[in-house]
């Protein structure tokens, strides 16, 4: 199904159905931390210590979210700089910072989460829609790849200017906004309240692959 055709036209059942495939495509041997991170203790990750913080980040979230095996290396290794450096104490605000801020407010949680070692704007927002779905959704080349196929988008001029590659923290937001919108749209559509941003990137992500 064509992205332009589910976005404008698309029932509930279509939506539903892409939702389906997300899990279909992701690799076997990633299936297990796909599974655990998709139903995360937002809670339990807000209470964790710093080093737990860091394990979970080090052991967890950079496997989940970095998947080709040179990214894996070269972002943990920024990670884990702030033992190298004796410096996890920058971690530790960091880790309280992302729990303060209103989730509302878009561009204070992704420059937030962006200071933690080894995330660009991709990997922030990353972190940001597993511990907040309801607020965030993943922004990657992926999701400014499909959203170009949407003829009619009324920030296309905009999404036009992106370099899927670096993503800016203002790029972010807006990518961000049209996913929230969307998925509010969805569920006034449906009568549901089923529909977040973080589905919209599992549906942006996995459409037409």
């Amino acid at each position: 199904m064509l992205v332009d055709f589910l976005w404008n036209e698309g029932t509930e059942e279509d939506w539903n159905n892409q939702l389906q495939q997300y899990t279909n495509l992701v690799k076997p041997q990633n299936l297990e931390i796909e599974k655990e991170l998709d139903n995360l203790d937002t809670e339990k990750i807000k209470n964790l210590s710093v080093m737990d913080f860091y394990n979970f980040l080090h052991d967890k979230y950079f496997k989940w979210k970095y998947t080709a095996p040179n990214r894996l290396i070269t972002t943990r290794r920024s990670l884990e700089k702030y033992l190298q450096d004796d410096n996890i104490i920058e971690l530790e605000e960091i880790h309280r910072l992302i729990f303060r801020y209103n989730c509302e407010n878009i561009k204070s949680c992704l420059r937030n989460a962006q200071r933690i070692r080894g995330l660009g704007i991709a990997g922030a927002s990353g972190l940001l829609s597993l511990l907040f779905p309801k607020y965030f959704g993943t922004v990657d080349q992926f999701v400014v790849k499909r959203l170009l196929e949407i003829s009619n988008l009324p920030e296309l001029n905009l999404i036009k200017m992106i370099n899927p590659e670096v993503i800016s923290l203002n790029e972010g937001v807006l990518l961000i906004e049209i996913m929230r919108n969307k998925a509010e749209e969805l569920n006034k559509k449906f009568n549901s309240d089923n529909w977040t941003p973080r589905k919209m990137d599992k549906v942006l992500w996995c459409i037409d692959r």
